[in-house]
């Protein structure tokens, strides 16, 4: 039986063909993009920019409510996922990327360059984890931890490239 492993700590064994039939665990590995052996944090971001392309068209007002069913939905999977792991926000549960990349793209334009700032900022806070990331991340437990962390690094984002937006700069 195969492990995952993060960081060298093995956790709870599972098997990648366990992921694809469990309805929870496949959303919160991000529909298998978790199972990445390479940074599974970005890969996950990665498959949320496609996803979130067609979520972009949607009025402004159903998107926000959208982001909201996607927080709750998370703590519940993310949360399930880590007890079943026996680990707190393991490495390969991405959902909370999802949401996280998805907030920090909720007011651009859909352009090229600016989803690269974007993801490229995000993926930065996210790994980077400045306060109050870094309380959040070591303090809050359960989904919703595992979820709080990724939405902060997500309304970092959107503030950071508001500013440099409204400084007149490109993006």
């Amino acid at each position: 039986m195969k492990t995952f492993q993060d960081i060298g700590i093995l956790v709870k064994e599972i098997e990648p063909k366990q992921i694809f039939k469990d309805p929870k665990l496949f959303v919160a590995f991000g529909f298998g993009s978790g199972l990445s052996k390479i940074a599974p944090g970005t890969m996950g971001s990665l498959v949320a920019i496609f996803l979130w392309y067609p979520l972009s068209l949607l009025p402004f007002g159903i998107y926000a409510l959208f982001l909201v069913a996607c927080f709750y939905l998370g703590i519940s999977i993310c949360g399930y996922a880590s007890v079943l792991l026996e680990k707190h926000d393991y490495g390969g549960i991405v959902f909370d990327e999802f949401l996280g990349i998805w907030i920090a793209l909720l007011t651009y334009p859909v352009t090229l360059h600016g989803i690269a700032v974007v993801f490229l900022l995000f993926r930065i806070f996210d790994i980077w984890k400045p306060w109050p990331i870094s309380y959040v991340d070591g303090k809050v437990k359960g989904g919703i931890g595992v979820m709080l962390d990724d939405v902060l690094a997500g309304f970092l984002t959107l503030m950071i490239v508001g500013l440099i937006k409204g400084l007149g700069i490109p993006i």
